[in-house]
């Protein structure tokens, strides 16, 4: 598994920090969007405010997922990649994930079984982050693959939906004169439990390469 390939690669010439970086910089915008995207859902579903707040907070969260994509593109085409965004990067996609997910069901968006796929994504992402952190301990490169960048965006089309939720729906039926269907809600709940699944085979697979990389040390 590609996986096992990445993590038998010990560091040895580690990467410049660069903190000023642009890509850096990208990723410190996307962990200030966190607080501003849960407020924007607190006042809207705990303190009952208006349906526009949601929207506010799909287009700070798009914008967020937007400087995610902006980050590894000037990183690679400026060649400003370093070590402290290669930590930083994953840990503002998890911070970003995690919290509009908690919001999410606290506003009873998510809610039912489909709590379960939440609870995976939540789990496996400390799963992986207490591997890369004692990973790290040991000098091991832990990178992010392609198939767990693919994970992060499907998990946020799927909160993208979710933040839409009620008020998308209103929109829908409102345009179409049809009664009431929660359509951009159970969007979201269905791309939701696709990266779940994906997670799952994601966070397996990383967990099995730890363990044995651990086994054989």
């Amino acid at each position: 598994m590609h996986y096992v390939r990445v993590m038998d690669a010990v560091t040895t010439r580690p990467l410049p920090g660069r903190p000023l970086a642009i890509p850096n910089l990208l990723t410190y915008a996307r962990i200030i969007a966190v607080p501003m995207v849960v407020a924007c859902m607190y006042w809207q579903a705990i303190l009952f405010g208006g349906m526009w707040l949601r929207w506010v907070a799909l287009a700070i969260f798009v914008t967020a997922g937007i400087t995610d994509i902006l980050d590894g593109y000037f990183a690679r085409s400026l060649g400003q990649q370093s070590s402290f965004g290669r930590m930083l990067d994953p840990i503002a996609d998890k911070l970003l994930v995690a919290s509009c997910l908690l919001m999410l069901a606290a506003d009873e968006t998510i809610k039912g079984w489909s709590l379960w796929a939440a609870i995976v994504i939540l789990c496996r992402e400390i799963l992986v982050s207490g591997l890369r952190e004692y990973l790290a301990e040991l000098r091991v490169s832990v990178p992010v693959t392609r198939l767990a960048k693919w994970k992060t965006t499907a998990q946020l089309v799927a909160i993208g939906f979710l933040l839409a939720g009620k008020a998308g729906d209103e929109i829908i039926a409102s345009a179409t004169g049809n009664p009431f269907i929660p359509v951009v809600t159970y969007c979201g709940l269905t791309l939701l439990w696709i990266s779940a699944i994906v997670t799952l085979y994601t966070g397996y697979d990383y967990f099995r390469a730890g363990v044995r990389h651990l086994i054989e040390e």
